[in-house]
């Protein structure tokens, strides 16, 4: 069983149990030749064990609280668990108090039935996309394991649980791609929903202004269930796919987005657009020029790292030396921004937005590669320069999602056995439902 469906149906039915299924979970994060280690910074085996028998016991009587109760995932070490203290990735925060509530998107899903195997691994404080993290270890994608390439981040730790079989689903979250990127880089499906849809309650923020919940899963049914339920839904199914037969899929032409792409990548993105078309859909090269204001936009140092800045500056001041260096110069961007910096930022976000509105509306989509290469190597970002530059890279076309507010998926379009390459399909604002549609209508071209 890989998705959540499978599972669900299997357990409806009968032919396994929660408890068989969280313990073959957690076998595989103990497991001494995987990942598990890296991936996960806790694991709640006795918690999970206990929550597993009981959903066996509610569905037994009768009273299972979900189709979904009893189905082990993770979550990423920022929500907030009543009991734990949350530490983002980071060893600043040890000893801090444990948090007094569980995040409500986490109790939502609680409230389900799904079984919570633990927290995993991520970028301290999730400020980058590489999914590196000096503290503890940085979990390996799962392509090249041999050779040691980057999980993509920040939710480094959910994209390699799920793609592993550490779970069904893992929580991430998605400020600048922190969901598509490790989702690209493992051969995953993640999914970056229109922020407001989905309460960062009881997430330690990284930039509120850009921060979103989502979930990270192995097929983009799985993630339309996760998303539902965390945004507030009494029940969840899947959404049904749209027809191919004439979607209309927009592709900026000219742009960045497109830009820098590495052989693989673009030879499968060229290759994914072909059967796209060939399945009906059209793939229709538009202009979008305003693309390239968002970069002056964030000139001064962006959201993340004016609201970065503001929540961490009080730590920073007692435990600077415990912040991975290369996280607290980032974070120290923030310090040089001026009130008239930000004001101004807010300004060219809501001109940038009106302005690309009408641009993007005639399509069901905007498509492009979510990262413009294949997983680099763990030992090609040692160098600061290199760190810098592989991490913009991969950030480069998932954070025009988040400037923008839009709902956002990156969804694998390569073959077995070939590097992971992500397919990122790009909606409206509050257009989660349809975007869901779309992608699981490419999803079933891209698997026939």
């Amino acid at each position: 069983m890989k998705t959540i469906a499978e599972a669900a149906a299997a357990l409806a039915a009968g032919r396994t149990t929660a408890a068989a299924l969280t313990d073959a979970a957690l076998a595989r994060i103990a497991a001494p030749d995987g990942e598990g280690a890296r991936a996960f910074i806790t694991v709640h085996a006795e918690t999970a064990r206990a929550s597993a028998a009981a959903m066996d016991a509610l569905r037994a009587a009768g009273r299972s609280p979900s189709a979904y109760a009893g189905i082990p995932i993770s979550i990423k070490d920022l929500y907030d668990e009543a009991g734990v203290t949350t530490r983002s990735g980071s060893v600043a925060l040890k000893g801090a108090p444990a948090a007094k509530a569980t995040a409500p998107s986490v109790q939502r899903l609680i409230r389900a039935g799904f079984v919570i195997l633990g927290r995993t691994n991520q970028v301290e404080f999730a400020f980058s996309g590489l999914g590196v993290n000096p503290h503890h270890g940085t979990p390996r994608s799962p392509w090249d394991r041999a050779v040691g390439r980057l999980p993509g981040g920040s939710s480094s730790g959910a994209g390699v649980a799920v793609a592993d079989g550490m779970g069904f689903a893992g929580l991430g979250t998605d400020t600048g791609g922190s969901c598509r990127i490790p989702a690209a880089l493992c051969g995953v499906v993640g999914w970056k929903p229109t922020a407001k849809r989905v309460p960062i309650t009881g997430i330690l923020p990284l930039a509120t202004s850009l921060d979103s919940a989502g979930p990270l899963a192995r097929s983009v049914a799985d993630c339309a269930v996760v998303d539902a339920l965390m945004a507030g839904a009494e029940d969840a199914v899947a959404p049904k796919p749209l027809p191919m037969k004439g979607l209309r899929l927009g592709l900026p032409r000219g742009t960045f987005l497109t830009d820098g792409m590495d052989g693989t990548v673009a030879a499968v993105f060229g290759r994914t657009l072909t059967r796209l078309s060939a399945a009906g859909a059209q793939v229709i090269e538009f202009d979008l020029p305003e693309l390239d204001q968002i970069a002056a936009a964030n000139a001064a140092g962006g959201f993340a790292a004016s609201e970065a800045w503001a929540w961490h500056h009080g730590l920073v001041a007692e435990k600077a030396d415990a912040y991975d260096p290369r996280i607290l110069k980032r974070i120290r961007r923030g310090e040089q921004m001026s009130a008239t910096d930000y004001v101004e930022l807010l300004q060219a976000r809501a001109r940038i937005i009106a302005a690309i509105a009408p641009r993007t509306a005639p399509f069901d989509a905007v498509i492009c590669p979510t990262c413009p290469v294949v997983p680099p190597r763990i030992a090609d970002v040692d160098a600061e320069a290199d760190y810098n530059r592989i991490n913009m890279m991969l950030l480069r076309n998932t954070s025009v999602g988040n400037f923008l507010d839009r709902c956002s998926i990156s969804i694998p379009c390569h073959v077995e056995g070939e590097a992971p390459v992500g397919l990122m399909l790009t909606g409206e604002h509050m257009g989660d439902a349809r975007l869901f549609q779309v992608a699981m209508a490419a999803e079933a071209a891209l698997a026939a």
